[in-house]
Parts: structure tokens; sequence; C-alpha cells
């Protein structure tokens, strides 16, 4: 593990909603410095997604079909039987995660990668959610970098900038 006591996130940032009655789309945009094969490996590989995902997959997310995600870092663990819809490598991973559609996007930026994720959230969850995966974004690129400083997700959000980034993002989005 490198210097996982010394991250803390920076402000919000790279986020927006789309409202549509409570059924609202979060979007989240981060510019990562690895190529989009090197990205796709990491949202799609099971020991990958363990590394910064909030959730464990029971196998590769890199081919359409049914999927088993567990959410990790809550109480008791919450299991979805859901789907892959799409995969379409290196570019484009869409599956369900409980009721929520999860979009990813990967085009080539420079040597890099810009990777966009559509989350449908519910209103009163949104602040959370772009909290969240702005914590596991930055847990994925050092990952990607091979400095991981292992997953941050649940309670252990908290002691990493969590409410402060929550809070920044519900002001931000003016809920």
């Amino acid at each position: 593990m490198h210097d996982r006591d010394e991250y803390m996130p920076g402000p919000a940032a790279g986020a927006e909603v789309r409202k549509d009655e409570e059924k609202w789309t979060l979007i989240v945009v981060r510019e990562l410095r690895h190529p989009p094969e090197k990205v796709w490996q990491a949202l799609t590989d099971p020991a990958s997604l363990r590394e910064w995902a909030p959730f464990d997959a029971d196998r590769s997310l890199g081919s359409v079909g049914p999927v088993r995600l567990s959410t990790v870092g809550t109480p008791a663990p919450q299991v979805s039987d859901t789907q892959v819809t799409r995969a379409e490598a290196p570019s484009l991973l869409e599956y369900c995660w409980g009721d929520n559609k999860l979009r990813w996007t990967l085009e080539p930026f420079g040597i890099g990668t810009r990777l966009t994720l559509w989350h449908n959230i519910d209103r009163g969850f949104i602040a959370m959610g772009a909290a969240g995966w702005h914590i596991c974004l930055d847990v994925l690129d050092r990952f990607l970098a091979d400095a991981p400083i292992g997953r941050i997700v649940g309670g252990d959000a908290m002691k990493f900038g969590w409410p402060r980034l929550n809070a920044e993002y519900a002001r931000q989005f003016g809920i």
C-alpha cells in the first residue's frame, strides 16, 4: 500500500446532475493518465474491481450477460443479480447495480483516457453518490499508476473526507 493514511480527496469537482423528476443522473468525468485498454481492464476485471470499486463482481464485466454484484462496506452484504447490457471494449460499458443503471464511456484523451460515468440515482442520494465515486475514482487512478492505496468505501470513506465532499457536492447540485 502506498501512503493510504496520507490520502485526502481534493475539492468536489468534475460532476454534474441531470434532473428528471425523482430519478436523477449523476455524471462524473475524470481524465486519467492511462490508455483506454488499461482503464477498461480496471472497470471489468473482478480482481481489479476489488482494488477500487464499491462492489465485487462474480465474473468479468467485459461481456454481456448475467453478473452478481456484492456491495462492499455495508453492515450486511447487499447482493444484486443483474445484467451487463453493453460491453464494447475499450469504449462503452453498461450494467445495472441494484435499481441504478451505470454507463461508463472511455475516450482516448492524449496518451490517457477521458472516463465518463452516468449513474441513475435517486435525488436523495446523488451528493452521496458523487462523493463516493470521487473517492473511488481517486483510488482507481492510484491503482492504475501502480501505487495502490486499497479500496475506500462504506464507513472507511468517513475517515477520508467523504462528509466534506458530500456537503460540497450537495451545495454544487443545489440540494
